[in-house]
């Protein structure tokens, strides 16, 4: 229970400064570079993909090597990223 508590009082703190960055950001002229650092650093965080699970566990996976017969491309007759390339036989 500790360890819930203090992740969510970590996530609560870090996201009151981040609202205080962006908001002084908005609105106090002599917002500086410190400001649009941890704004921009909050916002880059929101773009990680934390709800990725392990390939082995993913629904609908693929295993290794195995895009180029989900693209149905022959083993062998690649034609190019779109599949309109001569025919290499």
């Amino acid at each position: 229970m500790a360890g819930r508590t203090g992740r969510w009082g970590a996530a609560l703190a870090f996201g009151v400064v981040w609202w205080w960055a962006v908001l002084r950001l908005a609105l106090a002229p002599d917002a500086g570079p410190v400001e649009g650092a941890v704004a921009a650093g909050g916002w880059g965080l929101s773009l990680l993909p934390v709800h990725c699970v392990p390939k082995g566990r993913a629904a609908g996976a693929l295993a290794a090597g195995r895009w180029r017969g989900a693209w149905g491309w022959a083993a062998g007759r690649d034609r190019g990223a779109l599949g309109d390339g001569p025919d290499p036989s």
